[in-house]
């Protein structure tokens, strides 16, 4: 449904219609239908947010709360940050979406194992429904995972285990063959070899003649 729905949105977003508050109960079904089939579309969430930036008297919190769990999903790219931005402070300080700020914060610092811990105690109802939580908790896991294959060489794998929230040993088993991680002795997971993925980069600096005249009359 929620690729049937792009092209309609897309089509809906583009020219001056694209502020057209009459628009935002179309939006704002697309967003609940992105939480619940694990679909995408940040160009239609921005938008909605600068609806609400423009009519603040339609401005539904849930629907915000919707939108920065899925730039969440998002990570590394600064989605999270590109919605913020456009949240007014007085809604910047409700409880709730300062925990998912703060959701963000943990994760863009690696702080996992806190993540996972303030994600069991979020505030009831800042998720709409409890397939969108799970997708949610999916897609953090591949930025985790991200993290740990550019960082680490070998790692523990109860400290694997713990990054990715606790997970029960068939469920880290599917996640390390997913991104081919092999366990070997002492408890120990090999991630990949860093070494063998630095890569040698020549730069060459190009310096024209009245570049180097300049510099020359300054040493007369």
């Amino acid at each position: 449904m929620a690729e049937a729905m792009k092209a309609t949105v897309a089509s809906m977003l583009k020219g001056i219609d694209r502020y057209n508050p009459e628009n935002l109960t179309t939006l704002e079904k697309y967003i609940e239908i992105q939480a619940r089939e694990n679909a995408y579309d940040l160009e239609a969430n921005l938008a909605v947010l600068k609806l609400y930036q423009f009519n603040p008297s339609q401005y539904r919190l849930s629907v915000v709360q919707m939108i920065l769990l899925k730039a969440l999903t998002n990570l590394p790219h600064t989605d999270f940050v590109l919605c913020k931005c456009l949240i007014d402070q007085q809604n910047l300080d409700h409880d709730d979406i300062k925990h998912i700020v703060y959701l963000h914060d943990l994760l863009e610092t690696c702080h996992f194992k806190t993540f996972w811990v303030k994600m069991a105690s979020s505030p009831n109802g800042i998720y709409c429904r409890k397939q969108s939580t799970s997708n949610l908790a999916r897609n953090n896991r591949k930025f985790i995972c991200h993290v740990v294959n550019i960082t680490f060489q070998s790692i523990e794998k109860d400290t694997l285990s713990t990054f990715l929230g606790g997970l029960p040993d068939f469920q880290l088993k599917a996640w390390m063959n997913k991104y081919g991680w092999k366990e070997y002795g002492n408890n120990l997971v090999f991630i990949s070899n860093q070494e063998g993925n630095i890569k040698t980069k020549n730069i060459t600096e190009k310096i024209d003649f009245d570049s180097v005249a300049a510099i020359m009359s300054l040493t007369r």
